[in-house]
């Protein structure tokens, strides 16, 4: 099925599910979604040496980025073929440094739909839940 006819919900479980490529951004932080839902993605994700910052941690910029994108796709779940979205604003706040070569889990959730607008948030946790990242989005729906 082409990608332009498919809904948000089906993109995204395609991607989940290997029958579509993850974006290049995909590469260059290392993202995978491991599931697709209604409202709801969640992502594995991956920093490494190639995300320093200038103090030698992992650089907030990969928390943001796989925010933006958790929360994003979260969004697209919920919108019809044919239909895009714009983030138009993005929260981080980030809670713990994020590790080198340690995966974590990333999910993305809507919040409140409207017409014109979708909000939604995102969190980076470990196996054992504790919080690196949490952010909020808003994605204007390109009709």
């Amino acid at each position: 099925m082409n990608p332009q006819q498919m809904t948000g919900l089906e993109l995204m479980q395609a991607l989940a599910a290997g029958d579509l490529a993850m974006p290049n951004m995909a590469k260059t932080m290392p993202m995978t979604m491991e599931s697709a839902e209604a409202n709801r993605v969640v992502f594995a994700v991956t920093a490494d040496e190639r995300h320093s910052n200038p103090m030698g941690g992992v650089h907030g910029g990969f928390a943001a980025t796989v925010l933006d994108s958790v929360t994003a796709c979260a969004t697209h779940t919920v919108l019809p073929a044919g239909v895009g979205y714009g983030t138009i604003e993005l929260n981080v706040k980030m809670c713990k440094a994020i590790p080198f070569n340690r995966t974590l889990r990333a999910e993305g959730k809507v919040i409140n739909v409207s017409s014109r607008l979708v909000i939604s948030e995102g969190s980076i946790r470990d196996e054992e839940g504790t919080l690196y990242a949490y952010g909020t989005a808003t994605c204007m729906i390109l009709r």
